[in-house]
């Protein structure tokens, strides 16, 4: 194997320190010294022999893998499976408490908004401070200079300090830097979702460029699975800091779905806004008696329940919907409340609604759904992928005589077939 990246036994492990209490004044602690000296000697005592209730943690643990010169491969896993970390890992931010890693060529990475960039210097200026921190001379910076501005698509505000640029501008001239730059290891992380979709699609096409064309490595995490299912071939599935599955990328999506199926994600979500003025607490899956059920039937009643919570007394012009999406993220279908009837008009402040399907439109396979509340069509609550659904094979078409399959379109329409 042609590895330009080997991954040895990586792991890294961080302290957490217990502490009671919270925010202690100077003024306390010398009075605390003051009346027992002994006691806070003791303390320190503790804590220079290490016995102050320190928590290990260990963010990753045993990773192994090789990445090939030219392949693109994409790293999956809730919040907190370590992708983040191990990125930081490999571009040296960060050391490993454990293993070797070994990379051959130079190194980019777009790992947070603005990192490598001075804010008080202006476009112009950050593309050479960037650029000569990627290794690169003030001539080379200068032939690729125009390119890098034009792929941005922020000429208006190039010689404007970066300070004021929004989260998506920075993004724009952050990746269009490192892309230009010609690294032979390109690591990009979620920091690609702040930009807008165009621009998002713009980036996938130009990494998909540099690695068949010019034959560069990308490593890519991403909770996009279109995204990671359209650029890269392979796919490391991390889950609590451990490698769970490295295969092809469309069987490893598979088991991670297939992992995270729930009714409703208690977890912190990395994609939600809004004022919260009324707020999910809770979605279930129910069938037509109103059971909760763990999966969906094709072709069958089923019953989608949010419950929600609101401080506000009176609830008015409230609109629910729920978008969904396949399993690359794929929009499917959007099921609105102010799409079948008028919005909501009054609501209890806590409650619970429905959203009946009468007969299920979708083949069996495993389902996203976006989950937004507005009032007066302003958003208050939104969850980017707040549940995912599976849904099984059933009988959907009246003349149906065989299962349906898998991998044809998501979406089943009622139609016939005639000669005339």
């Amino acid at each position: 194997m042609n590895s330009i990246i080997t991954v040895k036994n990586i792991s890294k492990k961080y302290s957490i320190t217990s502490q009671q209490g919270g925010y202690v004044a100077l003024r306390d602690v010398l009075t605390n010294v003051a009346k027992s000296p002994f006691s806070f000697l003791k303390h320190k005592a503790k804590e220079a022999v290490g016995k102050t209730g320190k928590e290990e943690f260990w963010a990753l643990k045993d990773v192994n893998f090789e990445v090939e010169k030219g392949e693109a491969i994409g790293i999956i896993g809730a919040n907190g499976a370590g992708k983040s970390t191990l990125l930081k890992i490999l571009t040296g931010i960060t050391p490993p408490t454990t293993g070797e890693i070994r990379m051959r060529g130079k190194v980019a990475s777009l790992l947070e908004v603005g990192t490598g960039f001075h804010p008080e210097l202006t476009g112009r200026e950050n593309i050479f401070l960037n650029g000569a921190i990627l290794g690169m001379t003030k001539k080379e910076i200068g032939v690729k200079f125009n390119d890098i501005v034009k792929f941005s698509g922020i000429e208006k505000f190039i010689d404007t300090p970066v300070k004021r640029y929004s989260s998506g501008m920075y993004v724009r001239l952050a990746f269009s830097v490192a892309a230009h730059m010609e690294p032979d290891i390109l690591l990009v992380d979620e920091v690609l979702a702040v930009g807008d979709a165009d621009f998002q699609k713009k980036c996938l096409g130009k990494m998909d460029e540099v690695t068949k064309k010019a034959g560069r490595t990308i490593l890519f995490v991403s909770h996009n699975m279109n995204a990671i299912q359209n650029l890269c071939k392979r796919c490391i599935l991390l889950k609590d800091g451990r490698v769970e599955m490295i295969g092809e990328t469309k069987n490893v999506i598979k088991l991670y779905l297939k992992k995270n199926v729930k009714n409703f994600k208690k977890n912190y979500y990395k994609h939600r806004k809004g004022n919260r003025e009324i707020e999910i607490t809770n979605i279930k899956l129910l069938n037509k008696n109103f059971k909760e059920v763990n999966f969906l039937i094709t072709g069958q009643e089923c019953i989608i329940a949010i419950d929600y919570k609101s401080k506000l007394h009176k609830l008015n012009d409230i609109d629910f919907s729920l978008s969904l999406k396949d399993k690359y993220g794929n929009s499917v279908s959007l099921l609105m409340v102010s799409y079948t009837q008028k919005c909501f008009k009054k609501l209890m402040p806590k409650g619970r609604i429905y959203c009946k399907i009468f007969k299920l439109p979708l083949s069996p396979g495993i389902y996203s759904s976006n989950v937004n509340v507005l009032i007066a069509n302003n958003i208050v609550d939104y969850i980017f992928d707040a549940i995912y659904i599976e849904v099984i094979d059933g009988l959907f078409f009246r003349n149906q005589n065989r299962s349906i399959i898998k991998n044809h379109s998501p979406l089943l329409i009622e139609h016939e077939w005639s000669t005339k």
